[in-house]
């Protein structure tokens, strides 16, 4: 139950990430960030490592988006 959360949160910042790269939206990263951390914590929590490793993905792809566009952009 605690990786289907994990997923649900993933799949959320999943879709926050696809706004957040669109031009001038890059900021929307940093909201993402702690989300997506929160749902590596719940994944970690699990004894399936998919809602983990989802997680972890998506925070490497708004860090390298934040670092892109100079944490703003």
């Amino acid at each position: 139950m605690i990786n289907l959360l994990s997923i649900l949160v993933g799949v959320l910042v999943f879709f926050g990430a696809i706004v957040g790269f669109i031009p001038l939206f890059g900021w929307f990263n940093w909201f993402l960030i702690p989300v997506a951390l929160f749902g590596l914590v719940l994944g970690a929590l699990s004894s399936h490592r998919s809602g983990r490793n989802l997680n972890l993905i998506l925070i490497i792809f708004c860090a390298l988006r934040l670092m892109l566009g100079h944490g703003v952009i």
